[in-house]
């Protein structure tokens, strides 16, 4: 019982040695599923484990997100496929390890502990994730960490794979020599990513990184891989205590984690997208010219005062029915974190003295006491994206129920660690704008395509919190942003969007009040131009996307649409009916 009571205590402990450890006072922190590596300036720690031998592997991963924020800076991303992209993630996490052990000497054994622990939870062998990881114990082996025996399998998969030779071994070799230097660092992983044909050697590793403001010139970097390629393969092991140099200190910003994706279908075309399934726009579709799209995050679209006043103004159409979906929304959140923490070991030798079983007990002293342990369940990691129609038919009710929407879905599943992003769209102008005027100018040729300026809204992505993105919401009530809509054109453009992230589980919901209407588009081209587009666009999701597409009609059925569709008409049942379908929604 002492245990469990201390839990708390630890967990608290542990964000304040991350911080310490860090030197970042500044890092703001929740609990739930671990991120590798940590999202821009914000952890989130796991939860303490119900097993005291289960502590190291936990206390490994609280040392990792510290020793990230410690030795790792941000850098120009490279132009990478997504395989190439994980093994670089993988290796860039394996140096701030090392670094962080030979710093930290007693964090050694967390670290091994955490990384033991991970390579026996990886089993698909097919998967990106599995093989990326070899590229993680390939460094971490020749440092002389001790490797378990699915360790040491992972990293014989990864060594034939990708044949490692004499050759990469040179480039292991100088990437140990480097831990301290992360610019020469990446460069010999880039290198390593050429040999090994997942990079093209039209990269140009001196395009992505500043050879003045780095740590090493680019002089420095060549006279040191030049000094590494002498060495012999009967050089002595290398080992943690080698390589206490002077260390850079940063902080970083945001490295996109990746899901389970097959490594072979991946490397075969070494080109994104990241996902084989892509929206593609049919050829009775076109668009007249892009050039005056826009993507804009919320808070670029009112000043800092509007941002408040307009938040202002939300949170009293919210405060009648607070009551109401404060009480649903902690019965989701009961129901999400009891399946993400919660489950029992039972007639175990040793645990928690199981209390129910003791009648057997009593009725035969030679029965042996019965113990229990709780143990954490394996939750599907979920991203959810929330579509919402900015048109000029949303104005009024709608649009508030609309807003209402996003801020009790953003709560709700934030608090349950379930990443979501909020997206808007509409267009620039009523009645077409520049595209029009171009097509004007180039004689107003029949059939153009779409022709308006489309606006497309970030009002929170799903890496930053609700509580810094929830003052942007209150921009959907701002006059004059709602004004026309092309729905399958947003549709893919979110779509896309979540296909890229790394969680499991992508659920995309669409907030809408009907068809897609742009005056400038369908009175150039066949009037069912844009209904048609919108209908291919779901079918294609709806029949060949990983993403859950899930529709809600505000005051109009949306079903002839979208094959699974609810309708919100009044205030009064938003909460219940939107908090009952994401209720079913999670219980699959």
């Amino acid at each position: 019982m002492g245990w469990t009571k201390n839990r708390e205590k630890l967990h608290e402990a542990a964000i304040s040695t991350i911080r310490a450890i860090s030197k970042n006072k500044k890092i703001s922190s929740n609990t739930g599923l671990s991120q590798r590596p940590p999202t821009s300036n914000h952890i989130v720690v796991p939860a303490v484990p119900r097993s005291v031998k289960n502590i190291y592997e936990w206390r490994g991963e609280s040392d990792f997100q510290a020793f990230w924020f410690l030795f790792h800076k941000n850098t120009k991303d490279f132009p990478l496929t997504l395989p190439a992209k994980m093994i670089f993630n993988e290796l860039e996490i394996a140096r701030v390890e090392l670094l962080g052990c030979s710093e930290y000497l007693g964090s050694e054994k967390n670290i091994a502990e955490y990384s033991n622990s991970r390579s026996n939870n990886l089993e698909d062998e097919k998967s990106l994730n599995f093989i990326s990881y070899g590229a993680n114990l390939w460094l971490k082996e020749l440092a002389g960490f001790n490797l378990n025996s699915n360790s040491k399998n992972i990293l014989s998969k990864f060594r034939k794979k990708f044949k490692i030779n004499e050759s990469l071994e040179i480039i292991r070799k100088n990437l140990i020599k480097n831990l301290h230097n992360q610019d020469a660092f990446e460069k010999n992983v880039i290198n390593f990513l050429k040999k090994i044909d997942l990079v093209k050697d039209e990269v140009d590793e001196n395009d992505e990184i500043d050879s003045e403001d780095a740590p090493g010139s680019t002089d420095d970097i060549q006279n040191s891989n030049e000094q590494s390629n002498d060495f012999s393969a009967e050089d002595q092991e290398l080992n943690l205590k080698d390589f206490k140099d002077d260390i850079d200190v940063d902080i970083q910003e945001s490295i996109e984690k990746t899901d389970d994706i097959s490594i072979d279908e991946e490397i075969e075309s070494l080109i994104y997208p990241q996902n084989e399934f892509k929206t593609k726009h049919k050829a009775d579709y076109s668009i007249y010219t892009s050039n005056y799209d826009e993507i804009i995050d919320a808070k670029d679209l009112v000043t800092h005062e509007e941002s408040l006043r307009l938040r202002n103004q939300l949170d009293n159409l919210i405060k009648p029915h607070i009551s109401t979906i404060g009480k649903l929304a902690n019965r989701l959140q009961r129901l999400l974190l009891a399946k993400q923490n919660t489950s029992w070991n039972f007639n175990l030798e040793e645990g928690i003295l199981d209390n129910a079983r003791l009648h057997r007990v009593i009725a035969n002293p030679s029965y042996p006491l019965s113990f229990k342990e709780e143990t954490e369940n394996q939750f599907k990691d979920t991203v959810v994206t929330l579509l919402i129609d900015n048109s000029g038919s949303m104005r009024g009710r709608s649009i508030s129920l609309a807003a209402i929407c996003a801020d009790i879905i953003g709560s709700t599943l934030e608090r349950c660690q379930i990443k979501t992003e909020i997206l808007g769209f509409t267009t620039k102008h009523w009645k077409g704008g520049d595209s029009k005027k171009l097509w004007m100018i180039n004689g107003s040729r029949a059939n153009p395509g779409r022709l308006n300026d489309i606006r497309h809204i970030i009002y929170k992505s799903a890496d930053n919190s609700w509580r810094r993105s929830r003052r942007y919401f209150g921009a959907m009530l701002r006059e004059g942003l709602l004004k026309e809509n092309v729905d399958g054109e947003a549709l893919a453009w979110s779509h896309e969007r979540i296909l890229k992230r790394p969680e499991e589980r992508k659920i995309l919901i669409v907030i809408s009040d009907g068809a897609p209407v742009d005056d400038s588009t369908l009175s150039s081209n066949r009037d069912d131009y844009l209904d048609n587009h919108l209908r291919q666009i779901i079918l294609q999701i709806e029949k060949d996307s990983p993403i859950e597409l899930q529709a809600i009609g505000i005051g109009h059925d949306v079903t002839k649409y979208y094959k699974n569709a609810l309708t919100i008409n009044r205030a009064e049942e938003l909460g219940e009916v939107l908090l009952d379908e994401l209720t079913k929604l999670f219980k699959d």
